[in-house]
């Protein structure tokens, strides 16, 4: 029978979604998870903690204010750079450029009216921007984590400008405990994982038990760029599927499309 044929169930009713973004992010996605009908199952791929040396970025953010733009990668920047500058301090920033609009709306809870791409939500979206064209002798700051992928600023240096990174906050592998395994293992199939980092990939590639981590791998795997399509098959996923962007809208819509094909 195909999905159309179940006009009365919920999008993802039956399936398991299993959210890998971290402990402190991911209430809102397993909310929305539950509500088109899943069970949400929390999987942290990456524990997000504050640098090492706070008075040290500190005072690179202090520095780089005259900068012409400042790039946030994440939301999880967004947070760390305005507890390390403050409130005073972050109202007098430079303009502001987002890589997608969760960090575009993350900044705008704190005023800061930021830039981010009207087409593809990842680094390569925001450069496809008329805004990042002629950059000859420009200034800009990149807010992000050590470990990401570094497309930004090669691109923005061949462009003309003067780049610099500055690490606000660190993605560390996951405190996962055999409360995590059993919940994943026991988890109704299918399983519809949801992965936005690479970072996420491979720290679970390495946390997981080979037995259970050989399971997950077969399961669906919804993505968040191309990129992490080619690198989720390195790793041994068969069965890849890339979202819109990293929005929970979009991986859920995706998960909705890959559940489709279990109701036929």
């Amino acid at each position: 029978m195909a999905a159309s044929a179940h006009p009365h169930l919920p999008p993802l009713a039956g399936a398991s979604i299993i959210v890998t973004r971290p402990a402190t992010d991911a209430t809102a996605l397993m909310r929305a998870a539950r509500a088109r009908g899943a069970l949400a199952v929390r999987l942290p791929g990456v524990s997000i903690r504050g640098v090492d040396n706070a008075d040290v970025a500190r005072r690179a953010l202090l520095a780089a204010r005259s900068a012409q733009f400042w790039i946030f990668t994440s939301p999880n920047a967004v947070r760390h750079c305005l507890r390390l500058l403050g409130a005073a301090a972050a109202a007098h920033l430079p303009a502001a450029l987002a890589v997608g609009a969760g960090t575009q709306r993350a900044l705008a809870r704190h005023g800061i009216a930021a830039f981010a791409p009207r087409g593809a939500q990842n680094s390569e979206g925001l450069l496809a921007e008329a805004e990042l064209g002629a950059l000859e002798g420009r200034s800009i700051a990149i807010i992000d984590a050590p470990g990401g992928a570094d497309l930004l600023a090669p691109a923005l240096r061949e462009r003309g400008a003067r780049v610099e990174r500055i690490a606000v906050y660190q993605r560390l592998p996951p405190r996962l405990t055999a409360r995590h395994f059993a919940t994943l293992a026991n988890a109704p199939r299918p399983w519809i994982s949801l992965v936005s980092s690479r970072a996420i990939l491979n720290h679970l590639c390495s946390a997981l038990p080979a037995e259970l981590r050989a399971r997950w791998q077969r399961e669906a795997l919804v993505v968040s760029s191309e990129r992490l399509v080619a690198e989720a098959q390195a790793l041994g996923f068969s069965d890849v599927h890339l979202a819109r962007s990293a929005l929970a809208t979009d991986l859920l819509d995706c998960a909705g499309h890959v559940l489709s094909r279990h109701r036929i």
